[in-house]
């Protein structure tokens, strides 16, 4: 049964690394909307443009979202490659709230470098390269700086957000260095849960399944609205979800009090909302991850309405 978790993360600090858009800032807005004080960092502004180059989507909007939605919002721009700029940004959650109590490892804006269909010697090595910065790098450098604060006191979180659980990911993703990049904060989870365990802290790698993210939808040419027009041309888009389907699942996760269950673990959102019962905005309940297990992958006769 979904118990609702507004009000439960009131007090709680939350820094969520790469807030600008999609997930990260479903994700800022769903730990707001939970009561958290919430960071937003990112490196597009409505003074500056990251190489992205999405200038509707700000941070400081990410912040007023979350602000609206019952929590409070602070933008900080950031770029998480440049150590300095990260220790500062810790620096200044220590002297202006004394603690913090969720991380949320979602840097990336690496869609754009990405090449499917040619060998590891065959892509442009900056690009792969660059990839692995923006998706590894940046997470390791966050968690140095941010977890000294962190491991303060029990209970701490850490999300580590990628595309693909562990089982999903033992297909290969058709790209080498993508694959790497998006299989590296699974390890890391991992990883940080043997660290934080001595400290009584949590360490998850969460998935989302196939994001309805700003960027995919103007991929497919379609808005949230009429989203499904875009099944036509992707039939598997019909199992697609809210970036706020994530955000609830993190929101959940935050705010149980048994979470040092899913430590060092690989999930989805759609794994999560079967164990906590939240819906995405909709109303279903999308199980992507089972859907590409069973009929993509497994051959199934079956429809995504059939996984919603």
């Amino acid at each position: 049964m979904y118990v609702s978790t507004q009000g439960a993360l009131a007090g709680k600090v939350a820094l969520v690394a790469g807030a600008t858009r999609g997930a990260g800032r479903a994700m800022a807005v769903e730990l707001g909307a939970a009561g958290a004080t919430v960071y937003a960092t990112g490196r597009t502004t409505r003074e500056k443009v990251s190489e992205v180059g999405r200038p509707t989507e700000t941070i400081e909007e990410t912040a007023e979202l979350v602000t609206a939605a019952g929590g409070t919002g602070i933008a900080v721009p950031v770029d998480h490659l440049e150590p300095e700029q990260v220790r500062a940004l810790v620096e200044r959650i220590e002297r202006e709230q004394g603690r913090l109590d969720v991380l949320v490892n979602d840097v990336w804006g690496g869609e754009h470098l990405i090449t499917f269909g040619k060998k590891s010697w065959e892509v442009n090595l900056e690009n792969g390269l660059r990839m692995l910065r923006l998706g590894v790098e940046t997470h390791l450098i966050t968690s140095h700086y941010a977890l000294p604060l962190l491991v303060r006191r029990p209970g701490g979180l850490v999300v580590e957000v990628t595309d693909g659980t562990e089982e999903f990911n033992k297909t290969f993703r058709e790209n080498l260095f993508f694959d790497v990049t998006k299989n590296a904060p699974i390890r890391m989870a991992y990883g940080l849960a043997q660290e934080l365990k001595e400290f009584g802290g949590t360490a998850v790698s969460i998935s989302p399944g196939f994001l309805r993210s700003e960027q995919m939808l103007d991929h497919f040419g379609v808005t949230e609205e009429n989203w499904r027009d875009a099944v036509e041309k992707e039939p598997h888009f019909a199992i697609a979800e809210t970036p706020h389907y994530l955000g609830r699942a993190v929101a959940a996760v935050a705010a149980d009090p048994d979470r040092a269950r899913w430590s060092g673990k690989s999930v989805s959102s759609g794994e999560l909302a079967k164990v906590y019962g939240f819906t995405d905005l909709d109303g279903s309940r999308p199980d992507a991850m089972g859907y590409f297990r069973d009929v993509v992958f497994g051959g199934k006769e079956a429809a995504a309405a059939d996984y919603r």
